[in-house]
């Protein structure tokens, strides 16, 4: 039995502590703020509660693992799941919109084809059936394996089999997302659609690889779950088989250094100079973060995947609206911009700011839970903008006024409105300028992979969405899975099966 310090009570270094409690080890969280989750949080006032962080729980199987492998109470005992349908609706730059059914390839192709004319249905099933070529390829070195030493294979190979496009005399294959919507989807629409999934994880979507087809690959086919009470009961969940099966969680405990004696991992320092001894240290903290704790070694070692930066963060208001939500309204809402390439270049280009007029996603829960009386709405509004960025106050009537293409009359309903900016996030998670992390994806020369969840110090691994296997609440839920695997199994573990 060992003694492991994990360093942060984010949703992957949770999912590691109860797997590793469950082995029998001694395990003890120690993180800064007096919560758990991460960037899993919650705001309540006057009787509303929204989620700060993610809004929708995709592929929840992860989650149902934990749950069935560290104790006998199945996840949906825990909290309710409720299946989202439609999964979506878009509303597109020029009015015309979208409802997609959750979880039906038929369903989708077939209210495309009606709402968008007939064949992009089957052009976006089509391209579904790529996808699942790309997923069948990558979902195992990606999603449940621990990252292969020789990553580089899956950073060189393009898993998504693309058209041949023929183009100038010349035949080409799509290499980035945008090229997959341009010449395979071929109607601005479809590409906005396409294009929105990678947007919606601060990625570029002019540079992404084409990989990042198994984004929308994973959506519609595993689903869109929306756990009653909001994301944050999901966090108490863990949080609470955490307790159930022994893990001690330290609030305001400020971890300031990972020690170190005969080139392996000790304790570590808390600050005001206690040390906490331990013989494995779990990191879940952003790559900066970690750099400072472990002072004078190297973390990560040439040829291997080096720590990235995020780019991108999130804009997040919330809205407390008089008024009820009305039957049949679908509980989330994608907003597109009306200049896609505008809103890019001001995201990603090199004087990237906040877009105006941006890509909002709404967010309306059909949950009696989160507002005082069935005359009463909570709704949330989130776009991407860079990480660090500054907001000025005007943004949030930016967003409110591009939500009332989604509803009509928004601005007469709202009661009051609080705003979670890029600096809210970094104070939650000690990412640098609230950078919010991608999920890992193959190609692109290795830029979308995230480093090892081992180390070049011994007894030290890093769990979370800045290490393999990226950010999104699946990604992190198998970190957890991943460095339990190779504590309790050693590294030879290959996980699972």
């Amino acid at each position: 039995m060992a003694r492991i310090a994990v360093i942060g009570a984010g949703m992957g270094a949770m999912a590691a502590a109860a797997r590793l409690a469950v082995a029998g080890h001694r395990v003890a969280v120690y993180e800064r703020t007096q919560t758990y989750g991460g960037a899993v949080r919650r705001v309540e006032r006057d009787g509303f509660s929204f989620d700060t962080g993610p809004g929708l729980l995709p592929l929840p199987a992860v989650w149902r693992d934990l749950f069935v492998k560290t104790g006998k109470e199945p996840l949906e005992a825990c909290v309710e799941l409720v299946q989202v349908d439609p999964s979506a609706r878009h509303v597109f730059a020029d009015g015309t919109e979208a409802a997609l059914p959750n979880a039906s390839r038929a369903g989708v192709v077939a209210a495309l084809d009606e709402a968008l004319g007939s064949g992009t249905g089957r052009r976006w099933g089509d391209f579904l059936v790529r996808a699942r070529d790309a997923w069948d390829r990558t979902r195992r070195p990606l999603l449940e394996e621990p990252l292969w030493p020789n990553w580089q294979v899956l950073a060189e190979r393009e898993p998504y089999p693309a058209v041949p496009h023929k183009r100038l005399l010349r035949t080409r294959r799509a290499g980035t997302l945008a090229e997959v919507g341009a010449w395979e989807l071929r109607d601005p629409r479809l590409a906005a659609l396409l294009e929105s999934h990678a947007l919606a994880h601060g990625l570029d979507p002019r540079t992404t690889p084409a990989s990042a087809a198994v984004l929308p690959y994973m959506e519609h086919v595993f689903g869109t779950w929306y756990v009653r009470g909001g994301l944050r009961e999901l966090a108490r969940a863990v949080y609470e088989r955490c307790t159930a099966r022994k893990v001690e969680f330290h609030f305001g405990a400020e971890v300031t250094g990972v020690l170190e004696k005969d080139g392996r991992v000790a304790g570590v320092e808390l600050a005001g100079g206690t040390v906490a001894e331990a013989d494995l240290v779990v990191a879940g903290v952003a790559p900066g973060v970690l750099d400072r704790l472990v002072r004078g070694a190297a973390v990560r070692g040439d040829g291997e995947v080096p720590a990235r930066r995020g780019t991108a963060s999130r804009l997040t208001v919330l809205l407390a609206l008089r008024g009820g939500r009305p039957a049949g309204t679908a509980h989330r809402t994608v907003v597109h911009a009306a200049d896609r390439e505008a809103e890019l270049e001001s995201l990603f280009g090199p004087a990237a700011d906040a877009a105006a007029r941006p890509t909002v996603t709404v967010l309306r829960p059909d949950d009696p839970g989160l507002v005082p009386d069935s005359g009463h709405e909570a709704v949330t509004l989130t776009s991407v903008v860079p990480a660090g960025a500054r907001i000025p106050g005007r943004y949030a009537e930016e967003l409110i006024a591009v939500a009332e293409r989604a509803i009509p009359g928004l601005r007469d309903r709202v009661l009051w409105h609080e705003v979670r900016t890029p600096a809210d996030i970094a104070e939650a998670t000690g990412a640098e300028g609230g950078a919010v992390p991608a999920p890992a994806l193959a190609a692109g020369a290795g830029r979308l992979l995230h480093p090892s969840n081992s180390t070049r110090v011994d007894g030290l691994f890093t769990v979370g969405g800045w290490s393999h296997p990226g950010g999104g609440l699946p990604h992190a839920g198998m970190s957890g899975a991943l460095v339990a695997g190779l504590i309790v199994e050693g590294p030879d573990f290959r996980g699972s099966q």
